[in-house]
């Protein structure tokens, strides 16, 4: 995810919804509280074939809307809540807002939580280990309620596994706006982690993420917006929004050497099946979310 708090202020062209989906998918992650009109969002997304949206929480405030924007829609949007990587070491009570996380954690509607992780390109050396601890409370909390955890990662491939490797974890991981090229990817696959690739993969400068998609396997990858960024070609740098992921599933067909009726079928179902099943499985899942 960009900067949230920069980005949401700027007026941004709406580009021209593409041509609709044949077979309807999931918006895996994105961030209608900085979109604008949500109930617009949610019906241009429905009118190209997106049905089904994460709502996703960077921190209390954001994650509490989630939780509300969740409820008022059911069946169409389920929450993450979580404090972003960036804004934990900016914040002045850490204890208290990660508890009213795990509050807000508790919430049916709330099916993972996220987006935590490590992010070295905003964050600086000397607040690092106060964005480690944070990660870590968030993993603790996803494995005790079983939830997905979902993963922001930028510019900290090694240690985000490093700090993995060394937690229980939940039955599902999800590495959002997966950013690593094919040797990470096989990492995070043979360790049963779920990717999920953005606009960015459409980016001309972004072979790595290509190489990296075509050796995934049919079960280990999904798809996203982090709308209002990372916008998909051919709109690069106009808003994004849940209504841009036929580009992006698009372009992942053409890579994958598939339609992308089939793309959307894979990525739907990796966010369909029911967490009620996974109860009892003792290894990780390929499921990331019940949306139902």
């Amino acid at each position: 995810m960009a900067d949230r708090h920069s980005m949401s202020e700027k007026k941004r062209e709406v580009p021209p919804l593409p041509r609709p989906l044949k077979s309807p998918t999931v918006d895996a992650h994105c961030h209608l509280d900085v979109c604008g009109d949500v109930e617009w969002h949610i019906e241009q997304a429905e009118s190209v074939g997106i049905n089904r949206i994460v709502q996703v929480g960077c921190d209390v405030e954001s994650s509490q809307f989630s939780v509300e924007l969740a409820n008022k829609y059911p069946g169409r949007i389920v929450a993450a809540v979580a404090l972003h990587p960036n804004d934990a070491p900016r914040i002045d009570d850490l204890e208290n807002a990660l508890s009213l996380i795990e509050s807000l954690a508790e919430e049916p509607r709330v099916r993972a939580i996220g987006e935590t992780g490590l992010d070295y390109f905003r964050t600086k050396e000397d607040k690092r280990d106060i964005q480690e601890y944070s990660f870590r409370r968030h993993i603790r909390l996803a494995h005790r309620l079983n939830k997905t955890l979902m993963i922001h990662d930028r510019d900290a491939h090694l240690e985000i596994l490093r700090i993995l490797d060394d937690e229980k974890l939940p039955k599902n991981v999800i590495f959002h706006c997966f950013s690593g090229d094919a040797e990470f990817a096989k990492q995070c696959v043979d360790r049963g982690f779920v990717l999920s690739f953005s606009g960015t993969i459409t980016f001309k400068n972004a072979p790595g993420l290509r190489e990296a998609l075509a050796l995934v396997p049919d079960h280990m990858f999904t798809v996203e917006t982090d709308a209002p960024f990372l916008t998909p070609e051919p709109h690069r740098g106009q808003l994004n929004s849940p209504a841009m992921i036929p580009h992006t599933i698009r372009l992942m067909a053409d890579v994958r050497g598939v339609s992308s009726t089939e793309i959307s079928e894979l990525t739907s179902a990796r966010s369909e099946e029911h967490t009620s099943e996974l109860q009892s499985q003792s290894t990780i899942s390929y499921a990331v979310f019940c949306l139902k």
